[in-house]
């Protein structure tokens, strides 16, 4: 049974985002956030990986015991910068082997970093359009990429954006989840871009819930995700105060999802930052059901 809201205009469905731990209190947290957020049964999680397989084991690992220990539908973020093929070839072939049948494929970023001069490597695959061509090659995964409403850094233009993200649905990706944005207007001219283009695949809203607005902010900054002024003005005078911070935080995501919502989207994926509080508290105030409140109520 998955998450769903009835809102009078049909129902929403969530997916998480996690990443992998690298310290034992990390794991632990991230095990426990696991458990609470499974109350409120998502569509699908997802498992980050670095760039050039620099997170290989700890994904691997992760996504192991999601398929195996948790109810989780799970998926692996795969990508393939700085990687020959058959190196690629052979993260999937561990992939596969430990149960895994869904995948984000991305390009991943260079390896100096967000910003720095993307180099394909001379043996591998040079976007990941090409990835997604390889994994439907060797099988009939379930396979979402990413998307960009406000333009991905290193495209020339928005027009050449879509373009890419043509390439990667017709070589057979299912869905695409985009960069988190706060600007729903930005959302809708993209949306309407891509479903002019001819790209049928549901473009699905990354929404992220602010955990902190100032380490928000360098993110967003590296990754072309414009902050509006408005979020500094409902979070002004709120450094001191930690719970009316998180009040303010899931007010903000869930009122953005609500609109999404009245502009006909239906499926959003939140980047949990392995926390629980804050999605909880968002998933809430949207009227969503935990699975133990919806059995009570049963």
């Amino acid at each position: 049974m998955s998450s769903k809201i009835e809102n009078g205009q049909g129902s929403i469905r969530i997916s998480f985002e996690f990443f992998p731990p690298k310290s034992e209190e990390a794991e632990a947290q991230l095990w426990n956030t696991v458990e609470e957020l499974s109350e409120w049964e998502p569509e699908f999680v997802s498992v980050t990986y670095g760039a050039g397989g620099s997170t290989k084991a700890p994904t691997l690992s992760a996504v192991r015991r999601m398929i195996h220990e948790t109810p989780f539908t799970t998926a692996s973020h795969l990508t393939c910068v700085g990687a020959t093929r058959e190196d690629t070839h052979r993260v999937i072939d561990d992939f596969l082997a430990t149960g895994v049948r869904r995948f984000v494929a991305l390009r991943g970023d260079p390896p100096g970093g967000v910003g720095s001069a993307y180099q394909p490597h001379p043996g591998g695959y040079a976007n990941a359009a090409e990835l997604v061509a390889a994994l439907r090659e060797r099988g009939d995964f379930d396979i979402s990429v990413s998307a960009y409403p406000e333009k991905h850094p290193e495209s020339r233009d928005t027009a050449a954006d879509v373009d890419m993200l043509k390439r990667k649905a017709d070589n057979g990706a299912d869905r695409a989840l985009t960069q988190f944005f706060f600007d729903n207007d930005a959302f809708e001219r993209y949306h309407d871009r891509v479903r002019a283009a001819g790209i049928k695949i549901p473009v699905v809203p990354g929404i992220m819930p602010i955990q902190n607005l100032t380490q928000l902010k360098r993110f967003a900054g590296a990754c072309g995700t414009s902050i509006p002024s408005w979020l500094d003005d409902r979070f002004d005078g709120l450094d001191d105060d930690a719970d009316e911070r998180a009040k303010v935080a899931a007010d903000v995501a869930a009122e953005q999802i609500r609109d999404l919502v009245r502009r006909g989207i239906h499926e959003f994926h939140l980047y949990t930052m392995n926390r629980s509080p804050l999605v909880s508290a968002v998933l809430e105030r949207l009227g969503m059901q935990r699975k133990a409140d919806a059995r009570a109520v049963a």
